[in-house]
């Protein structure tokens, strides 16, 4: 079952990477990130020699959490150029665009897909209890996830729809306690959806699924990134010295 996810998520990337060339836009790739995972959630259904209930539930947590950010990314990037920081990686590579957008864009990805991803994986190969409290801890964990990603991805929406808004920070609603909670919600679900295969024989081994979703949303393409790109900005750098970065948290008086 691992060898058949591994093929299944190279090709897809493969073809993602393909059509990334013929759009002139690597930034496609983070609408086939969700897709990606929903492919692989329901591969595991149809492929899995015996059923859980367990698995079931799992699969339908990352299906609902990708089918939702990869329908909110469309709409988000729909018309517009490519992603910013994608397009600094074009500039940045200059000649060598293509093989490191390749390696380090979309291979890349596919290995970080596979690992996230890997919960899923384990419980469509082998037999697991019945559910328990840790599963009822692990939906309440995700589903508040689910909550602080969907309304920051929602409230973010609606304020860049107003064009008064245009070059300010959204620094109310659930923005106002997290600079970053859609990454913080993000977070939440896979660590909740660990919690849930955590009582599954050997599932203490999906703790690097939500170790790596943390680390690249805190250290890597996620929060850096989008803090970089804003250090020039002096009403961010002050909602900076306001807000907490990642965890959500009452704000801070400046004086």
């Amino acid at each position: 079952m691992y060898l058949y996810t591994m093929i299944l998520i190279f090709v897809y990337m493969n073809l993602f990477f393909l059509l990334a060339i013929t759009k002139k836009d690597n930034s496609i790739v983070d609408i086939g990130w969700g897709l990606g995972f929903i492919l692989v959630a329901i591969f595991q259904l149809i492929a899995s020699d015996i059923l859980n209930i367990r698995q079931i539930m799992v699969s339908i947590l990352i299906i609902l959490w990708g089918l939702r950010l990869s329908i909110y990314i469309y709409s988000r990037n729909r018309g517009k150029k490519e992603d910013f920081r994608y397009a600094k990686w074009r500039a940045d590579w200059g000649k060598y665009w293509l093989i490191r957008s390749y390696l380090q864009v979309f291979i890349l990805q596919g290995i970080f897909m596979f690992t996230v991803v890997y919960p899923v994986i384990m419980l469509s190969s082998q037999q697991t209890s019945s559910l328990n409290l840790l599963d009822c801890l692990g939906v309440v964990i995700w589903v508040t996830g689910f909550f602080w990603e969907s309304m920051a991805d929602y409230q973010k929406n609606k304020f860049k729809q107003v064009p008064s808004n245009k070059g300010k920070v959204m620094d109310s609603g659930v923005w106002k306690y997290s600079r970053h909670p859609n990454y913080f919600g993000e977070s939440m679900m896979w660590w909740g959806i660990f919690v849930i295969v955590a009582s599954a024989p050997h599932g203490i081994y999906a703790i690097f699924s939500p170790l790596i979703i943390t680390f690249l949303l805190t250290k890597v393409s996620g929060i850096p990134l989008i803090e970089k790109h804003h250090q020039n900005d002096a009403a961010y750098q002050d909602y900076i010295r306001r807000t907490s970065v990642f965890f959500p948290w009452k704000p801070k008086a400046v004086k």
